[in-house]
């Protein structure tokens, strides 16, 4: 796990676990060469940025990339329904 440069750090995190989850942190701290904080914040970030990265960022093979493409390159439909729901008046705006 890379190791993140120096930061100062501020803000204070408090885990409960239980002693098997304790061990195998600790063992793969140690692994690592890495103090347990430097550990624990490179694995909550690379975590986080996991959960985050399908909310930001899409990544696509070729083959996928040219359908996207493809099927933003169509025409768009015509909707007649949608048009009139579309001018309805908003029923969350106040009369």
């Amino acid at each position: 796990m890379p190791v993140t440069p120096s930061r100062t750090r501020s803000e204070r995190l408090e885990v409960r676990m239980t002693p098997q989850d304790r061990k195998l942190v600790n063992d793969a701290v140690e692994a690592c060469g890495t103090g347990l904080t430097e550990f624990v914040v490179a694995s909550l970030r690379t975590a986080a940025h996991e959960v985050l990265a399908d909310r930001s960022v899409f990544v696509l093979d070729a083959d996928a990339q040219q359908a996207w493409e493809d099927l933003n390159a169509r025409p768009a439909r015509d909707l007649p329904g949608l048009a009139r729901l579309m001018a309805r008046p908003s029923p969350f705006v106040g009369e």
